[in-house]
């Protein structure tokens, strides 16, 4: 199996620049993008250029130290005004994805203790560094803790893409499939083609099939067959947002994955750090869901392939803690009750 030391990670730091995968013309082609200033990272991660929310973090966190290099400043109040302000800008790139602001604030806290313009821009850099090398074990430890929730599980259904182009490591959902292989462990994907932008055809079948991992595509309106016919033991997702009832904001068309999953009898698990565990909110009814242009619906590659008609086209949807088996996160299995079992896995990781 192609090992993560012999892939190029999705988002990478040069000394005033990021350069990343831009995830937009795969599978056809693999072309790295150089971003330099705080706007390419708007754009970068409005147009799904770098998606994947802990990519999204690390992107931002990054986002914040260019503040500095477009604008040099004199002195350290002028500097903090720069990063505040590139902050600002970046929170708002996509509003669902609790690790960009969660990342972006961690990284202006730390930028704010340089006493020199040159200590704010070190101090940022520094602190998306740590954020990047953190969410690199962190996939490690959700791989571990999914093979080990998942012995024997051979079979698997996931939704969009949670690997490496989504992550600093293996992945989420993916590091799970990623580690079940480098254990000798037999394991078949089943990815669905994540209608309308297509990261489960265009992002996950190609970045299995590269590492050489068994994987069957299958259209987002095939799931319940491929449940109903025993094809899958267990379906594995990713998550943008967790509230703390257990409701998960994620790509849109993971709610009809879990029913589904509901009523065949089929363990739906959720992968993710606890950066995307978000505090702040005790159900999915406060999640902030994006919409995204109807062109993406009616368009595919540039071509119509849609009437010319409205089309709604919400980023994400939000799947109820009801239908989740359980969270595989870096700091473990959380199970039901969620409301008290996300509350101490979130207390025990600030002490």
């Amino acid at each position: 199996m192609t090992t993560i030391a012999d892939l190029r990670s999705s988002v990478e730091w040069h000394a005033d620049h990021l350069e990343v995968i831009d995830q937009t013309l795969l599978p056809r082609e693999q072309k790295i993008k150089v971003i330099a200033t705080v706007d390419d990272v708007v754009d970068a991660i409005k147009r799904l250029v770098v998606r994947g929310a802990p990519a999204i973090g690390i992107c931002g966190a990054f986002g914040v130290a260019l503040g500095l290099t477009e604008a040099p400043q004199t002195d350290a109040e002028a500097a903090w005004a720069a990063v505040e302000h590139a902050a600002e800008t970046l929170v708002s790139a996509r509003p669902t994805a609790v690790n960009l602001s969660w990342a972006v604030q961690r990284t202006l806290a730390a930028a704010r203790k340089g006493q020199t313009p040159g200590e704010v821009f070190d101090f940022a850099v520094n602190e998306a560094t740590a954020i990047q090398g953190e969410d690199q074990e962190s996939c490690r430890l959700i791989g571990e803790c999914g093979r080990k929730e998942l012995a024997g599980v051979e079979r698997v259904l996931t939704h969009c893409n949670t690997g490496r182009l989504a992550t600093a490591g293996w992945g989420t959902a993916l590091g799970i499939v990623y580690a079940k292989t480098q254990a000798g462990e037999p394991i078949h994907v089943f990815a669905s083609e994540t209608r309308p932008l297509l990261q489960g055809a265009r992002l996950t079948a190609w970045e299995l099939s590269e590492a050489g991992i068994p994987v069957t595509l299958v259209t987002d309106g095939m799931s319940a067959a491929v449940m109903s016919s025993g094809r899958v033991q267990a379906v594995i997702v990713g998550c943008d947002r967790v509230a703390m009832n257990g409701d998960t904001a994620n790509k849109i068309g993971t709610l009809t994955h879990a029913i589904v999953a509901q009523a065949n009898s089929v363990p739906f698990y959720v992968a993710g750090p606890l950066s995307s565990f978000d505090p702040s909110i005790v159900s999915g009814r406060e999640i902030v869901v994006e919409e995204r242009p109807g062109e993406e619906v009616l368009y595919a590659g540039g071509i119509q392939i849609a009437a010319t008609v409205p089309a709604w086209n919400p980023a994400f949807d939000v799947t109820p803690g009801e239908y989740i088996t359980a969270f595989i996160t870096d700091a473990g299995v959380i199970r039901p009750p969620y409301l008290k079992n996300i509350a101490d896995a979130l207390e025990a990781r600030s002490q």
